[in-house]
């Protein structure tokens, strides 16, 4: 097994270490070196703006480390790319401090800051990077000897499973010790021959991971149980595994394997969509775009909100039940377009000739005004902008009976634009809201902020061009 905390703390420590090194390395340079005209003589003295400096440098490169996903699986990186990593965030951090702290500070020569900033990279990259691989080294040393590893099971028992788990059997110093096989049809004689517990079937995984602490899944299924393939993911979809599978002839042609190890090539199935650095970056470019339209279009909102009392008795605002990122539901806040009581009889999707849209409500969805209070939800985290349409609990157990995969869905935040609206739009019918999905299930595959501008992009063209229905 291994210590997740002990081995962040690790790097942590040191990171901490290599930071406080880095800035006395700068601190020492200039008044020693650039600051010897303005100061009599040579002698180093360490000022209460030091110290404060060395706080608030350490907390700035812990905060980069851990916004950017450093400190997130801390075992299976390879050494090279820890290393291209550090420097890659040693150079535009550094950048950013000099700039920010230093560039105004007093200096007899110009090239006095190249030569400052040059003697803070270099200081912070090589120490920050050697105590690193010495960490790195140590653990991937403690991997060899078995002396840290990971909890497997292996999904699949015919000749696909059986050749990978001798690949990758005990003595071979990959970290994976194999606790046992799930099967997904009845034959399991090959690897209950290799001394190989069978668990299971693959409909029981959740409840074998969480009986035998399993950290990684590896599926080797056959090319004819390719059919169970989804049924498998969307099974694991809610366990916090690391998802290996064999690839295919295609999968390998089309440059989905790389070489991460000189073992069996395997695929990793992410759970991550977005790295941290870009959660963070879009929360918080939803909270200001949010608090800007709600302050600047506030004269719309009253104008709209003033059209939708005089339009047809009832409330202003709709407040309708979704659900949201995790499955966790959410009332969703529209102007209201529609008559009061419009689903009395039920649920009920609406069509582009609907009778039960008003008259303003109808110019409300053609240019989407009904949808501008949904910036409140943005603001209180239960929306994004750019996400996928939520549906309702009602219809998302129909169209999970005919496309399982909407499941992906819930894995990130619901929007109040999205792929899916750009390209397909509003959907009259469960069918059509299958179709609308794949366009979804792209986006949250290819997650990120260039993207979300995209789909911004595309929004605004078609409210001002009136092409909502």
């Amino acid at each position: 097994m291994k210590n997740d905390y002990l081995q962040r703390l690790k790097y942590i420590f040191w990171d901490i270490i290599a930071a406080g090194l880095s800035y006395t390395a700068l601190y020492t340079f200039r008044r020693i070196v650039i600051e010897k005209e303005r100061f009599e003589g040579s002698e180093l003295t360490f000022s209460d703006n030091y110290y404060l400096g060395l706080v608030l440098i350490a907390f700035f490169w812990i905060t980069v480390y851990w916004i950017t996903g450093f400190y997130r699986d801390i075992y299976r990186r390879s050494r090279l790319k820890e290393l291209i990593y550090t420097f890659n965030a040693s150079l535009l951090g550094s950048i950013f401090i000099f700039f920010a702290l230093i560039l105004d500070d007093w200096v007899s020569n110009y090239t006095d800051y190249y030569r400052g900033f040059l003697v803070y990279f270099s200081s912070q990259f090589i120490i920050t990077a050697l105590f690193r691989f010495l960490i790195s080294t140590r653990t991937s040393i403690r991997i060899k000897k078995g002396k840290i590893w990971f909890n497997t099971i292996l999904i699949g028992s015919n000749d696909n499973a059986v050749e990978l788990y001798t690949d990758m059997a005990p003595g071979k110093s990959n970290g994976n010790r194999f606790v046992g096989f799930v099967s997904v049809h009845n034959n399991i004689r090959f690897l209950v021959e290799k001394n190989l517990e069978h668990l299971g079937t693959h409909t029981e995984l959740p409840q074998i991971i969480e009986r035998e602490r399993i950290e990684e899944v590896i599926i080797a299924i056959e090319s004819s149980e390719h059919e169970k393939l989804e049924e498998i993911i969307n099974i694991l979809e809610d366990t916090n595994v690391t998802i290996k599978m064999i690839p295919d002839t295609y999968d390998i042609i089309s440059g989905k394997v790389r070489l991460g190890s000189l073992g069996a090539p395997l695929i990793e199935i992410r759970h991550e969509l977005m790295p941290l650095w870009q959660k963070v970056v879009k929360r918080f470019m939803d909270i200001m775009v949010s608090a800007v339209v709600l302050i600047i279009l506030s004269p719309l909102f009253l104008f709209t909100a003033i059209m939708v009392r005089m339009s047809s008795p009832g409330p202003i605002f709709f407040r309708q039940s979704r659900m949201g990122h995790g499955g966790r539901s959410f009332d969703m806040i529209k102007f209201r377009s529609m008559v009061q009581d419009a689903e009395k009889d039920g649920p009920q999707l609406s069509s582009e000739n609907d009778e039960r849209i008003t008259n303003w409500g109808r110019f409300m969805r053609k240019y989407r005004l009904d949808e501008l209070p949904q910036f409140v939800n943005v603001i209180l985290g239960q929306m994004s902008i750019v996400g996928p349409r939520p549906e309702r609990q009602y219809y998302i157990e129909q169209i999970m009976r005919k496309a399982p995969h909407y499941k992906h869905v819930l894995k990130v935040k619901p929007g109040i634009t999205s792929w899916g609206m750009v390209k397909f739009g509003y959907a009259e019918n469960v069918e059509e809201m299958v179709q609308r999905l794949k366009y979804d299930v792209i986006y949250i595959e290819n997650m990120n902020l260039f993207n979300d501008l995209k789909v911004l992009i595309y929004t605004i063209l078609i409210v001002l061009q009136g092409r909502g229905k």
